[in-house]
Parts: structure tokens; C-alpha cells; sequence
């Protein structure tokens, strides 16, 4: 749904989102009257999964500096988007008042508190005899169960926030509202001061930063990470957790999975104090060769080497200062080169190819492999130290094969952004047409993952655009992309699977590298590598006498 740009009044002062499902809004928007000179409220009627949705997606275009939330619907947020969360919270006082209100409808007293009880309100009950009643909840099944106890209780009057009350009174018992407009005003005034401090923080690391091209920066977001399995809800939980963090990150996953989609996810939703302009460079540690790669890294001086560039070159670990550096397919990085990279991580400085003096640059650092990279360790193919160093913290992405359900969405979205890029009308039946072939997604394996559906519904939407007529069936489907319609060869029992040696790939190709390269999914310089490393560990043929 489009959401309204943001006018010239409200570009200048502080965002502020409240979220609330419940007679909060209510206090929320009387106090919002009050504040609303000072930044631009805006009410978020949804709680839980819908509000952290919500929020992802209009952060992906839209800017808030804090979210104010209260109770469960807060804890739930806070780890599942970007934007710094205050949480709203009743005082001491406001329970009083709140349990003095209780009191005048019965004798016994429920309070129900989220996750955890209030240990004062355990001694004031044992020391004034106040027949106080305490119950915690998780989930809005537990706050109905816990409620349910207490009516059987003879309890009449329930203390507790929004969603409490309200379920209490559907119990047909008295909910009593614990928070005061007090306590809203301070979370407010909370709210504006960290809004401040952020922008702050963010204006002034954007006067001391340079200009970025459009080529070091990071073009995708947590929203691109798409899916409602668990597992995607999962990771963009991580996502937003693990930016919060300096230390760097090893994403691992087959080939196709978004590894660098997940990379740039991780940046985006770094603190915003740090700068909006924060440069994201990738390099693909596989698909430059060895003697260059590490001048791409750290640069080089005049005259460092033949062709070395007039001057001197700059490498990326300084083109990503103040930023992040992704590393992909780590596990493809020379040895050698994997004991300068781990100087740099640990010193914080890098030393220019042919120079002597080091130069501090602050970057942190995210790598990914679709490789064992701990079976690499112990074959002497990768440094442990560097390994335990980048895999300070893991995300690991679920091919589509573990995510079944959530592929025909997948289909869905993107075969809508191939047909508008084809400049193609929209279809009115896509889902329901793609609702019939879901059994043929699900049942393929995907051994592509998303890059290989991509690529399919691209397929797809140029025949579909070619014929506007064309319905969506399965047998329409089949005959554009058989591969679908093929079942994967079932293992030899007992037999252990043996991947194909870059020799035989080679060999069936009949010797042509860049489609041996291709079928592998590597490049030509990592093909000729892993070759060379099949030819040295093989054993030597005797000879004959």
C-alpha cells in the first residue's frame, strides 16, 4: 500500500511511530495532541507480526527515528526492526493508583505483568495482607489462560496493560488500565531525546563523510529478504540483531540463497548514527585472480609491481572506510592472502602493496561461502585462526528445498517485477493461476535456489508478455521450463555420492572452460585453481620399467 510522502513541515523534526492494538491508542493519541509540535506522530494500529511487517516495509522507503510501544507488543519489536524502540512503562505510582481502583470493585486483586512478576508488588501484598494475586503471560494464549485461573479464583478485577484488560473484560471481569498519562508523557520525552541524538549523530557523520557512488552503496534492505517461513522470520530477527554489532558476520549457504542480499540487509539496518552515506563494497574473493587480489585488497604504491596504476591505487578495504567490506565466497581466498586479511582484522590497519606504512581504516567486515569452511580447516585449506576470527557471528540461509512454502510467493513477486520490466499488463488471475501450479514449485528442488527461480519467472513473464491470452496452467509452465517436470536422480543405496572432479566437468564439456565454469557455477580463474589443486593431490602414476 503507498504510504504519503512526508511534507516540507515534518521533513525537518523529529519521526516518532506509536504502535498499540488497544485502549493505549486512546492515551496515545490524547498525548500525541500535546507533542505534536514538537515531531511528526504517526499512529500504527497493529501489534506483533503485523506492526514489525508494517514497519520493515515502509522503513525500507520511509524514515522513522524511534517507535514508542508498551507492554509485549514492545519487547516483540524491539528485536524485529531497525528503528530504536522505547518502551513505554507504568510507574510505581501508576500501580498504586491502578490496585486502589481494583480494590473499590473487589477484595482480591489480579495483576497480570508480561513475562516477569514485580517482586515490590509481591512484598507489598505479603506485608499489608493486600490479596494481591500475581500472573505473568507470554503469549495472548497464556494471558486467556492466566485470566481464566483467576476468575476461577474469585478474582472480579484485573490490573494489567491494553491487551490484558481487554481480555479480561471479554472474561467478563473488571480490567483495570495500569498506565497513566504521566508515564506516556516520559516515554515521549524519551522518544524525542534519542530521536535527537540519532540525528545528531547522523548529521554529523555526514558532514565529515565524502560523497558515495551509487556503486558502493547497498541497494538492498531486510525487505528484500523475503518469506514467512520460520526460518526467514529467523533470520531477519538475526539480520536486525547482528547490525546492532561491530564484529563481523560469515553468512553461509548454497549458491543462490541471497548471501549478499543478506549482507547488504545487515548494513542497511546498521545504527543510523553512524551515517546514511556508509560506503558497501563487495568483491567476489573467487573470481579475481590470485596476483591481483591482493592488490584489489590493499591497494598498492607506484611502481609496486609491472602495470601497477601511475600513483598509486587505493583498495578496498579504504574504499570501504567508515563501511562494510563483504567478502564473498571466502573460502576461495589464497592462503597467503589469508594471513594479511587477518592482520587487518585484528590491527585495524592495512598496509599498501610496496609500502611501509600502514594506514587505520575502520571497516567492518562480512564474509560468505557456500563451502565447508571448517572441513577447509581441517584440510589445511583455510586458516583456523581467520575462520574463528570471521565467524564471530553466523547467519546461515535455508535453501528453498527447507522453505517450500514459501516458493510460490516467491514465484509470485517476482514474476510480477519480470512482466513490469517487460513493460507487460498486469494479470487479474496470477494468483489463483499460480495457486493451481504451486504442487509443481513445491515438488522441485530448487537447486538453484532463488537465483534459479529468478531466473525461471523471467522466463516465464517474456513468453506470457509475447501472449497476453496465455493462461497460467501447469501444462503452460511445464512446457516453458521442463526442468520442473524432472525429479531429482534418487541416490545409489549403500553408495556414498562423489562429486563430479573439475576434470570430468571439463572432460564432458569437451575441454571448454567458460561452460565447464558456468555449469559449476564458478569462474574461470577458481576453475583452473581447483583443477591445478586436483592435479597436485593426485597420486603419481608409476612408471613403466
Amino acid at each position: 500500500m503507498p504510504y504519503p510522502a512526508p511534507n516540507a513541515d515534518t521533513i525537518d523534526r523529529p519521526v516518532i511511530w506509536t504502535v498499540s492494538v488497544s485502549r493505549l491508542s486512546d492515551l496515545f493519541r490524547d498525548i500525541t495532541l500535546e507533542y505534536d509540535h514538537l515531531a511528526a506522530i504517526e499512529p500504527i494500529h497493529l501489534g506483533f507480526d503485523e506492526a514489525a511487517r508494517h514497519i520493515r516495509e515502509r522503513m525500507a522507503t520511509e524514515r522513522c527515528d524511534v517507535v514508542i510501544a508498551a507492554g509485549s507488543n514492545a519487547a516483540y519489536l524491539k528485536g524485529r526492526v531497525s528503528a530504536p524502540v522505547i518502551v513505554a512503562r507504568a510507574s510505581g505510582f501508576d500501580m498504586m493508583q491502578a490496585l486502589a481502583r481494583a480494590r473499590r470493585i473487589s477484595p482480591h486483586i489480579g495483576v497480570i505483568t508480561y513475562q516477569s512478576p514485580l517482586p515490590e508488588l509481591a512484598e507489598f501484598s505479603a506485608t499489608f495482607n493486600a490479596g494481591i494475586l500475581q500472573r505473568t503471560y507470554v503469549t495472548e494464549e497464556d494471558a486467556r489462560a492466566r485470566i481464566n485461573e483467576l476468575k476461577a479464583e474469585g478474582v472480579k478485577a484485573i490490573v494489567g496493560a491494553g491487551l490484558i484488560t481487554d481480555l479480561a473484560e471479554e472474561a467478563g471481569l473488571t480490567g483495570v488500565f495500569v498506565y497513566s498519562a504521566a508515564s506516556m508523557r516520559r516515554a515521549f520525552d524519551d522518544a524525542l531525546e534519542v530521536a535527537h541524538l540519532t540525528r545528531l549523530e547522523s548529521n554529523r557523520s555526514s558532514r565529515i563523510s565524502v560523497a558515495v557512488a551509487d556503486t558502493l552503496r547497498a541497494r538492498h534492505g531486510l525487505n528484500d529478504l523475503r518469506g514467512e517461513s520460520p526460518a526467514m522470520e529467523q533470520l531477519r530477527q538475526q539480520v536486525v540483531l547482528f547490525a546492532r554489532s561491530p564484529a563481523t558476520v560469515l553468512i553461509e549457504g548454497e549458491t543462490g540463497t541471497g548471501k549478499e542480499l543478506a549482507a547488504q540487509a545487515i548494513h542497511r539496518e546498521g545504527p543510523r548514527s553512524l551515517g546514511l552515506n556508509r560506503p558497501f563494497v563487495a568483491v567476489n574473493c573467487g573470481a579475481v585472480a590470485e596476483s591481483l587480489l591482493e592488490s584489489e585488497l590493499f591497494g598498492h604504491e607506484d611502481g609496486a609491481f609491472t602495470g601497477a596504476r601511475r600513483g598509486g591505487h587505493a583498495g578496498l578495504f579504504e574504499a570501504a572506510n567508515h563501511g562494510t567490506l563483504f567478502l564473498d565466497e571466502i573460502g576461495e581466498m589464497p592462503l597467503a592472502l589469508q594471513t594479511r586479511l587477518l592482520r587487518v582484522l585484528e590491527e585495524g590497519e592495512v598496509v599498501r602493496v610496496g609500502a611501509t606504512r600502514p594506514v587505520a581504516v575502520k571497516v567492518r567486515v562480512v564474509a560468505a561461502t557456500h563451502c565447508d569452511l571448517e572441513a577447509r580447516v581441517r584440510e589445511g585449506r583455510f586458516r583456523a585462526d581467520l575462520y574463528y576470527r570471521l565467524a564471530v557471528l553466523r547467519v546461515f540461509l535455508p535453501p528453498l528445498r527447507e522453505r517450500r512454502g514459501d516458493v510460490t510467493a516467491l514465484i509470485e513477486w517476482s514474476l510480477k517485477n519480470a512482466l513490469a520490466a517487460l513493460g507487460s499488463r498486469s494479470y487479474p488471475n496470477l494468483h489463483a493461476e499460480l495457486a493451481a501450479c504451486a504442487p509443481l514449485f513445491e515438488r522441485y528442488d530448487w537447486p538453484g535456489n532463488v537465483r534459479e527461480l529468478r531466473n525461471l519467472t523471467q522466463r516465464l513473464a517474456l513468453y506470457l508478455a509475447a501472449e497476453p491470452l496465455q493462461a497460467l496452467t501447469p501444462s503452460f509452465v511445464l512446457a516453458v521450463t521442463p526442468e520442473l517436470g524432472r525429479s531429482p536422480a534418487p541416490p545409489v543405496v549403500g553408495a556414498p555420492a562423489r562429486p563430479e572432479t573439475v576434470e570430468q566437468v571439463l572432460a564432458r564439456f569437451g575441454g571448454r572452460r567458460d561452460e565447464a565454469a558456468h555449469y559449476l557455477n564458478i569462474s574461470r580463474t577458481t576453475l583452473w585453481r581447483k583443477l591445478r589443486a586436483e592435479n597436485a593431490a593426485a597420486p603419481a602414476t608409476p612408471s613403466t620399467p
